[in-house]
């Protein structure tokens, strides 16, 4: 029992080489499927993800079914995409290479059909991303764009954004200025009584 557990059936090279090969295979796969399979995933989205595990096990794990070969293909698979995010988070000409750039959707309220085209974007699905992100239309979005990794960025137009904080200090502090300037004019207004001396 022990030894069908620990004997890994095919050579550890091979093992090593055809979890590489897989992973690299689905980075690309998602690189040319898009942002838009990253940004929301829908009922088909899952559906997908769920298969394509299955899809591509035996390609991993070949012929051999021991406890120390999915071991080494699990090593091998979480080291390769260690190994990864440390090389995207030095060059930034691999970020673009392999997760793409930003693409705008919104232009000054605008929504840009050729780019959602390309995305494979619903326009319903941006408005929700405009919702949840406190705005109401398309018409309050300076600029939406999708990020690589799938995140909708709405910044909205300062006519459409809430006050903060540090408006509504500032509002307190004009109207305190407002309130002292009019006290101030109302004591030296003609014919308003003087205070006794």
């Amino acid at each position: 029992m022990w030894h069908d557990m620990l004997s890994v059936q095919i050579p550890i090279v091979e093992k090593v080489l055809r979890t590489v090969a897989v992973y690299v295979l689905i980075v690309l796969l998602f690189r040319v499927a898009g942002k838009r399979g990253l940004a929301n995933l829908n009922t088909f989205d899952f559906v997908v993800i769920f298969l394509l595990s299955n899809v591509v096990q035996n390609a991993i794990i070949g012929s051999d079914n021991s406890l120390l070969g999915g071991v080494i293909g699990a090593v091998t698979l979480v080291a390769i995409n260690a190994l990864l995010n440390r090389w995207l988070a030095v060059d930034e000409r691999a970020v673009r290479l392999l997760e793409g750039t930003p693409t705008t959707v919104i232009d000054d309220g605008l929504l840009l059909t050729r780019p959602l085209k390309r995305l494979g974007l619903r326009p319903g699905e941006v408005e929700h991303a405009i919702r949840v992100q406190n705005g109401e239309t398309t018409g309050d979005v300076a600029l939406g764009r999708l990020d690589p990794d799938g995140q909708f960025i709405i910044v909205l137009k300062s006519s459409a954004q809430n006050a903060t904080r540090g408006d509504v200090a500032e509002l307190e502090t004009r109207l305190a200025a407002i309130e002292e300037l009019l006290s101030t004019l109302a004591g030296r207004r003609p014919g308003a009584p003087r205070s006794p001396e």
